[in-house]
């Protein structure tokens, strides 16, 4: 049975072209037999929206940004009676979904890669005149279609904690299992980010030596917070041999069993291979700007005989796992330290720029 509510307008925030933004309404649609339309309550800025933002994505000049983030279901279409893990929902439940679908029926879904579905952003790079308008986060209302993977959020755990789970943390989730980390080997993550601090307290959960690399001391502080056995300062450890050296005293000689990175510098993949063990995996998902181009040794790649994991999105039932991993671990952790600056819907813009000039690390919007 569909769940109804009275029909009135919402509005989306729209970059008209890169470093602009303005604001529009739209009646509030009803959802289509299998889809759901949430009030957001809280949306953040993710690096992929300042990569928009500045007008670095090759295709996406305009359109409705936002994606991570957490929201109260406001209406039901026909048939949706369950979240993706079967749990009952009801108008007024807190939600969070992936911010990409899962058609299951393109190739890389028959054979069972999820994460790389070819319509994952089907409605995502839709323009906020097609119906059904509320195409991203930024907005007082998002619209969650049939394919879209979407969860309940266990009581315990917050929206500050939750609204990140959608993206950064169960991005590195899925790359962490993707390199079968394993309790008692090392992991060396490039970046102190959001990502960073996620993927270290997973990778402590799991058992394993963690060491952060990071030029920021107070993201290395925070790494501390989130897990980090080890945080080595670009301040004092200010060139490729100097670090690498730092990384083989941590593992006595031998290098770390697993990298990451997280920081989105070209530079930090090149240097990557450096820091692991032969044998080793590593793991890259913050480079996602294409056309940045850096020296890289491939002999020595091979000589390691490196595995090398790129990583981008992830698969959609590790939304639930984060949520679980938040509900288990949340008095562990301070989730609620990794958000610094909180913005209201009306000061999107203000929140991308300075997010952009690195005033803020990371940005949480509001939504009343």
């Amino acid at each position: 049975m569909t769940e109804k509510t009275a029909v009135k307008t919402g509005k989306v925030a729209v970059m008209t072209e890169p470093l602009t933004l303005n604001y529009q309404e739209y009646s509030i649609p009803s959802p289509q037999s299998g889809s759901l339309v949430v009030k957001v309550t809280r949306t953040n800025v993710c690096g992929s929206e300042l990569h928009i933002w500045r007008g670095h994505h090759p295709s996406i000049k305009r359109g409705v940004l936002g994606h991570e983030m957490i929201g109260t279901i406001h209406e039901l279409g026909e048939g949706v009676t369950k979240d993706y893990a079967g749990e009952p929902v009801k108008v007024g439940d807190r939600i969070v979904s992936t911010y990409f679908l899962t058609c299951r029926k393109c190739s890389p879904c028959q054979e069972g890669k999820f994460h790389l579905c070819e319509n994952a952003y089907e409605f995502w790079t839709k323009q906020p005149e097609v119906a059904p308008h509320f195409h991203g986060s930024f907005a007082t209302h998002y619209y969650i279609h049939e394919n879209q993977y979407f969860y309940k959020v266990p009581d315990n755990v917050p929206d500050v904690a939750a609204a990140s789970a959608n993206c950064a943390l169960s991005q590195v989730y899925f790359g962490i299992e993707e390199a079968e980390l394993r309790y008692n080997q090392t992991i060396v993550i490039q970046g102190a980010g959001g990502l960073g601090l996620y993927a270290s307290a997973i990778a402590k959960e799991k058992g394993a030596k963690v060491i952060v690399i990071d030029s920021i001391k107070s993201r290395l502080e925070q790494a501390k917070k989130f897990g980090a056995d080890h945080v080595i300062d670009m301040n004092e450890y200010s060139t490729l041999e100097s670090r690498e050296s730092a990384i083989l005293q941590l593992t006595n000689g031998k290098g770390a069993d697993v990298g990451m990175e997280l920081a989105g510098v070209p530079a930090a993949f090149a240097e990557g291979i450096h820091l692991i063990r032969p044998g080793g995996k590593y793991v890259t998902i913050g480079n996602v700007s294409i056309g940045k181009f850096v020296e890289f040794d491939p002999g020595l790649l091979t000589r390691k005989s490196i595995k090398i994991l790129p990583i981008v999105r992830y698969n959609p039932w590790y939304l639930r796992k984060s949520l679980e991993f938040l509900s288990a671990s949340i008095e562990k952790y301070p989730f609620d330290q990794m958000l610094d600056a909180e913005f209201r819907l009306d000061q999107i813009q203000e929140a991308l720029d300075k997010s952009a000039a690195r005033e803020v690390t990371r940005a949480s919007i509001i939504v009343d």
